[in-house]
């Protein structure tokens, strides 16, 4: 199986036409139909429903899609592995972050980062709001949560859980819960995820599993700003591990129902496509699973 067909296909796949494709890689539609024929020939299936004006993809096709889309992504970054040690790391990234990672987390990491590599320019975008990769014009964005769009290419960068905690000045004043559902008498701090609010929390424990709703007097689309209300001793938090782990380990906020297990927060680096996946972004992807793991095994 030839990776030029592959990639004819996804190209194919994108545009809905395969002279458009064909343009695109510099071949006569004649050698884009042979390519196309000998790849379906290959997998015993048919990639495309043909007619007059356009083609659309078979059932076969769309599963088939996504995975020729890693194959090729994966060769990309190999590519451009081996040539980072022969070019020095230039140009802008334009980058999306969440609000608490972005300014208690990534802001040193990308000072020593850009110290490492002074030809290189960041753009950031700190905000809880999903990116529009088109609209935002961001190259890459960071966000807790494997992305649900298979055309997006993704990088894991760290897997963690939310934590439940609160500050000893708001456990001494109100007590410690003794079990997800005795947060129902607590004052719980909200967050909103896109238009929806984040009130109900889940737990796992010895085969038992829970959904709590949660109320509170405190409610932000700012995660950062949950953060800092934590902090403070206003309520209970349940975010990222990673977003609070420099104050769980400085006693700023204590951890509760530890012996529960609850939602995954892992984190990704995510690119529109694999034509943004640079050297630069390699390394930085890099430096954010070095950082992370530090950080979260210290």
């Amino acid at each position: 199986m030839k990776l030029e067909d592959l990639d004819l296909f996804v190209r194919t796949a994108d545009s809905g036409n395969i002279t458009a494709a064909a343009r695109e890689l510099d071949i006569s539609p004649a050698a884009a139909s042979a390519a196309i024929k000998r790849l379906e020939q290959q997998i015993d299936n048919s990639l495309f429903i043909r007619s007059t004006r356009k083609l659309r993809l078979t059932a076969a096709g769309e599963r088939f899609l996504p995975h020729c889309r890693r194959v090729l992504a994966e060769l990309i970054e190999a590519t451009q592995a081996l040539a980072q040690d022969k070019t020095q790391l230039s140009g802008a990234l334009k980058i999306s972050v969440s609000s608490d990672f972005g300014r208690n987390l990534l802001l040193p990491w990308l000072d020593d980062f850009m110290q490492q590599h002074p030809l290189i320019s960041i753009s950031l975008n700190a905000s809880d709001s999903l990116s529009d990769f088109y609209r935002d014009r961001v190259d890459i964005a960071l966000r807790y949560g494997k992305p649900e769009d298979s055309s997006l290419v993704a990088f894991p960068i760290c897997e963690t859980q939310r934590v439940l905690c609160a500050a000893p000045e708001y456990l001494a004043r109100y007590g410690t819960p003794e079990h997800p559902k005795a947060l129902a008498e607590h004052n719980c701090l909200l967050y909103l995820v896109g238009e929806r609010t984040y009130d109900v929390w889940s737990f796992s424990h010895q085969q038992e599993s829970m959904k709590v709703r949660v109320q509170g007097n405190r409610i932000c689309n700012d995660a950062d700003l949950v953060h800092r209300w934590a902090v403070s001793g206003q309520g209970i938090a349940f975010k990222s591990r990673l977003d609070m782990v420099l104050d769980l380990q400085a006693g700023n906020v204590i951890e509760l129902l530890a012996e529960y297990s609850t939602e995954p927060a892992n984190l990704w680096l995510i690119c529109p496509n694999r034509k943004q996946v640079t050297p630069a972004v390699l390394m930085f992807r890099d430096m954010l699973r070095q950082r992370c793991k530090a950080l979260l095994d210290s």
